[in-house]
């Protein structure tokens, strides 16, 4: 069973999970946009028989505060995960990004080499493919601010993601929302991120590139090979580049290959950790 956790980090709330033994070795497992700590609960119950998994919510995130100033860049989340390592003084630790989170955790392994063992890095890389990009844009600045019922949440997140098991997604859904004094439901996630994607506002201009080919642990970038983020092109170059990289190519998922093929995400995910 996971443990839910309040940390005041700069005068901001940041809320993370806990699974397995405190004095297990650290997994940290950061979400992508849109999503929150919740979305690795399969994964964090299988893992915390040997680890120590702890899943953040990133600001604007889930149950943490909105960004200061409305501050979403890549930088500013390094600092908070920073910031999350030190205050709980973790040693090194097992990376484990998902898309705006595996951007995260390139640039804090670049930058804090001593802090990371082993990083995972999935769909995402240095470059975004340009039909992701429009998708993601399209998904996230044509959502509706209000839903009128959990199944009416479940339903427009289910046409963006129609690999899940049902079961996952609406565990998912249900994490991501917040009901409302009248029955509706709103996103956790701040209003400000979408309002920027709406705008053209939606900008981070830190060039990962560099930081990717500093990185200095062992890493494994996992793709899914029906991704419309991470090209087959931009992997290719990724490992060329990256000569401590290898790849796992999940067969049959998108861009969100944990809740795509679970099982063989997974799979690839302990072999890689447990090495």
């Amino acid at each position: 069973m996971h443990r839910d956790h309040i940390l005041i980090m700069r005068g901001s709330r940041f809320h993370y999970t806990e699974w397995g033994e405190p004095s297990a070795s650290p997994v940290v497992m950061l979400h992508g946009v849109t999503g929150h700590a919740r979305t690795w609960d399969d994964e964090a119950r299988a893992l915390a028989d040997r680890y120590r998994v702890l899943a953040l919510d990133q600001r604007g995130h889930g149950d943490s505060d909105p960004a200061p100033g409305g501050d979403y860049s890549t930088n500013a989340l390094v600092d908070d995960l920073a910031g999350f390592a030190e205050a709980l003084a973790l040693p090194p630790v097992r990376l484990v990004g998902l898309s705006l989170g595996g951007r995260v955790a390139i640039a804090f392994a670049a930058r804090h080499a001593a802090a990371v063992e082993r990083l995972v890095v999935i769909d995402i890389g240095p470059e975004l493919a340009p039909a992701g990009v429009g998708r993601v844009g399209m998904l996230m600045g044509g959502s509706p601010e209000r839903f009128a019922s959990m199944e009416e949440a479940l339903a427009y997140t289910r046409a963006a993601n129609p690999r899940y098991h049902d079961a996952a997604l609406r565990h998912r859904v249900r994490h991501a929302v917040r009901p409302l004094s009248d029955g509706g439901y709103v996103w956790k996630y701040d209003r400000a991120i979408r309002d920027a994607v709406r705008t053209g506002r939606w900008r981070d201009g830190l060039d990962l590139w560099p930081l990717w080919k500093a990185v200095a642990c062992p890493t494994l970038l996992v793709r899914g090979a029906e991704s419309d983020i991470l090209s087959a092109d931009i992997a290719r170059r990724m490992l060329a580049s990256q000569p401590r990289a290898r790849l796992a190519e999940v067969a049959g998922a998108g861009h969100t290959v944990p809740g795509d093929r679970p099982a063989e995400f997974l799979a690839a995910l302990r072999e890689f950790l447990d090495t």
